[in-house]
């Protein structure tokens, strides 16, 4: 099987689909990669590192589509909604399709990959079980957002993050406050507090408070309903429970030097945490950074894409965190890539390296987005289906 590899054509992506160390291992496996020239120097590899692990480097996209049997990629489809457009052109039936895709987001762009007859893979979609963490491309992309936050909100804040004890004085250390507790959450509370801040973080999900706690944050209490929902993954709430969450949160927020919000709903707008009454009561030269801007924001005078001042506090709604960082990004990008690859091959032993998407497998299942010229995942198909039923 050939792997192919394009650049990315998102504006401002600097990841790439597979790294060199990760094509030596494919090879090992019995694949073969094809890679467009240039595609891994943004994130700092260069097309020779590639050959010299034993990718074909040529010359055009097209060429890559035309050679192999999957295509890898960090944007496909609704997570490059105008680049992908001209990719459908190169997409030939039967070709196997792996990336991002964003299909709760933009269901009509994965239902335009059906109608090309490929297999396409939305790598958001992979269940989380524990055999599944090592192809988590969520996990792996928010460990890399949560700890770009907290080093943005050091270089924002006109304070230090640790304590100093000085012939000056004593400098008290700052207090940083982190709005959910998935995996950008505790990325970003273990680098505040190597970086010596007093945290305290909060999740709608009670049993995140061990974990919390074990990276020597406190948690802080709120008499709430339970917001955990399956596999893992915090749930939407209403808005009466938000605002009552909003109103126990005021005090915190204010007494906060630096807040993180990052909470989610995979598909949805995210929820408003933080209000510009809470804003108007936090310090002069505090900061608020919200991973959660690409979905709105959590706080409602996040500007995506913007720093913006605000009542004196600092409030920044970065986009695509991960390119930010985009050689240590793509390496564990392509290692998830790399794992859901050799998920594909058969179980068989005998057949080890042979290829078997018939095989029951919950991954698969749970990731396949088309097949056949159909749209064939249970939940994209309900996004299709609300999505035209709000266009009629």
């Amino acid at each position: 099987m050939k792997v192919g590899v394009v650049n990315e054509t998102y504006p401002g992506e600097l990841r790439v689909a597979l790294v060199p160390d990760i094509v030596g291992q494919l090879a090992k496996k019995g694949f073969d990669v094809v890679i467009e020239a240039g595609a891994g120097v943004s994130a700092g590899y260069a097309d020779a590192a590639y050959e010299a692990k034993g990718a074909t480097v040529v010359p055009s996209r097209k060429e890559v589509f035309d050679a192999a049997d999957i295509i890898a990629q960090v944007r496909s489809a609704g997570a490059n909604p105008d680049g992908c457009q001209a990719d459908f052109d190169l997409m030939r039936e039967g070709q196997i399709i792996v990336g991002a895709a964003e299909p709760l987001s933009r269901p009509d762009l994965v239902a335009k990959m059906a109608e090309k007859k490929v297999s396409a893979f939305g790598l958001e979609l992979i269940p989380r079980t524990t055999r599944a963490q090592a192809m988590d491309i969520l996990s792996s992309m928010a460990t890399v957002s949560g700890y770009r936050a907290v080093l943005w909100a050091a270089d924002k804040l006109p304070k230090f993050f640790p304590m100093f004890m000085t012939a000056a004085g004593t400098v008290a250390p700052a207090k940083v406050f982190i709005m959910g507790a998935g995996v950008a959450g505790l990325q970003a509370i273990a680098t505040a507090k190597r970086l010596g801040a007093v945290v305290s973080a909060y999740d709608i999900r009670p049993a995140v408070k061990e974990e919390i706690m074990s990276l020597g944050a406190k948690f802080v209490e709120m008499d709430l309903e339970s917001g955990a929902g399956e596999g893992g993954y915090a749930k939407e709430m209403d808005e009466e429970f938000y605002r009552k969450q909003r109103e126990l949160m005021t005090t915190v927020i204010a007494d906060s030097d630096v807040v993180i919000t990052t909470a989610a709903v995979p598909g949805k707008k995210a929820p408003i945490l933080v209000t510009e009454e809470m804003v108007k009561g936090m310090a002069p030269g505090s900061v608020i950074i919200d991973l959660a801007a690409e979905r709105g924001g959590n706080c409602e005078l996040t500007k995506a894409g913007e720093t913006v001042e605000v009542h004196g506090v600092t409030i920044a709604g970065p986009e695509n965190v991960p390119a930010t960082l985009a050689f240590h990004a793509s390496q564990m990008y392509a290692k998830n890539i790399y794992n859901f690859l050799c998920n594909m091959l058969s179980k068989d032993r005998e057949r080890k390296n042979e290829f078997d998407l018939e095989q029951e497998d919950d991954i698969l299942a749970g990731t396949w987005m088309t097949k056949g010229g159909e749209v064939v995942h249970d939940v994209v198909k309900e996004a299709l289906g609300n999505a035209a039923g709000g266009q009629a």
